[in-house]
């Protein structure tokens, strides 16, 4: 879960999001004896993943590039390996913004509303519009980049 929503902050840089996932644990481990419990585990080092990742976009914003995958007008979905359509995907979830790549991912993580609901402070009515909103974009996105 951490990795996947490193991707999605690193639009797709596997290696980027694996040091950030490192970076994540290593401070869920220092800070293991200054967990509250009010909430549970899982929420809370969702908290410190998207911290770390809005971090070092914050530290780094100017010195990050991202390569794009260039995709010929002739190919096709279905002609796509499987590899470069996550690729294509998490490039497209990059160009949301924070509060809504941070929502898809737990999505696309298969959270449940009530964890998602929890970590974002809305309700789950509030969270399914956005997630319908956010899967629009994200499709909109998508075409364009064809």
């Amino acid at each position: 879960m951490v990795m996947q929503l490193c991707l999605g902050y690193m639009k797709g840089e596997h290696e980027l999001a694996k040091d950030l996932s490192q970076e994540v644990f290593i401070s869920v481990w220092n800070a293991l004896d200054r967990f509250k419990a009010q909430s549970s585990y899982k929420t809370w080092v969702y908290r410190i993943a998207v911290n770390t990742c809005l971090k070092y976009i914050r530290d780094k914003k100017n010195k990050l590039t991202i390569s794009n995958v260039e995709i010929s007008e002739e190919t096709r979905d279905e002609e796509l390996s499987p590899t470069k359509q996550f690729d294509t995907l998490y490039q497209s979830i990059g160009k949301l913004n924070e509060v809504d790549r941070l929502i898809i991912m737990m999505v696309l993580d298969e959270s449940d509303y009530a964890l998602i609901s929890e970590v974002m402070g809305i309700s789950e009515g509030n969270l399914r519009v956005k997630i319908h909103r956010i899967k629009k974009t994200l499709k909109e996105i998508m075409e364009n980049e064809k």
